[in-house]
């Protein structure tokens, strides 16, 4: 799918690139890297495949209790998180289960999330599901298009979501199509 949001006009684009496998969203990622892309302009979005305690909605603030907390997760999603500049963190969501955020999509989950305590991070019961929406609905992203963008999570893709300016736009979504994304998303940023 490609698909230009309701302002084609608008000087930035929202590129989604749905991965079926981590590996894939951490190749087109240090493609990105290779290729000087500020990482402060990407996010991932996947699925959590946690074991025992520590899919409890925890937000890391630092990269030292980033790395500590999701070493668990597997030394892939470790590498992804690595390049990826900012916050990181695990959310529970009713119907997603849990789902594993990295970049600027984890501040704006934490501020769509009404009560949540920015250090604690939890999002509880189903305001954590509306909050998803309400945070990716803030980058762009129309609402017809959320529900899949969710089943896609569901489903276990890893989503590589990366902000550019829409005159650099076919470049980079060029560079991630070259790395065989399941589906490619294009939205007009608000």
């Amino acid at each position: 799918m490609d698909t230009v949001s309701a302002n084609p006009d608008a000087p930035r684009r929202l590129l989604i690139a749905e991965f079926a496998h981590a590996d894939a969203a951490e190749k087109a990622l240090g493609a990105l890297n290779d290729k000087d892309f500020p990482l402060d302009q990407v996010s991932l979005l996947g699925g959590g495949h946690a074991s025992g305690d520590d899919p409890l909605g925890i937000y890391y603030a630092g990269t030292g209790e980033r790395m500590k907390g999701w070493g668990s997760m597997g030394a892939l999603w470790g590498g992804l998180l690595g390049l990826v500049s900012g916050a990181a963190g695990l959310f529970i969501v009713p119907g997603l289960g849990a789902v594993m955020a990295a970049g600027p999509v984890v501040e704006a989950l934490a501020s769509a999330a009404t009560g949540a305590a920015v250090g604690g991070g939890a999002m509880a019961g189903a305001a954590a599901v509306s909050q998803l929406s309400v945070a990716l609905r803030r980058m762009g992203i129309p609402d017809e298009e959320l529900e899949g963008l969710e089943a896609a999570i569901r489903e276990g893709r890893t989503l590589l979501l990366v902000h550019v300016d829409a005159d650099k736009a076919a470049t980079w979504k060029g560079l991630l199509e070259r790395h065989g994304p399941h589906a490619m998303h294009v939205f007009a940023e608000p």
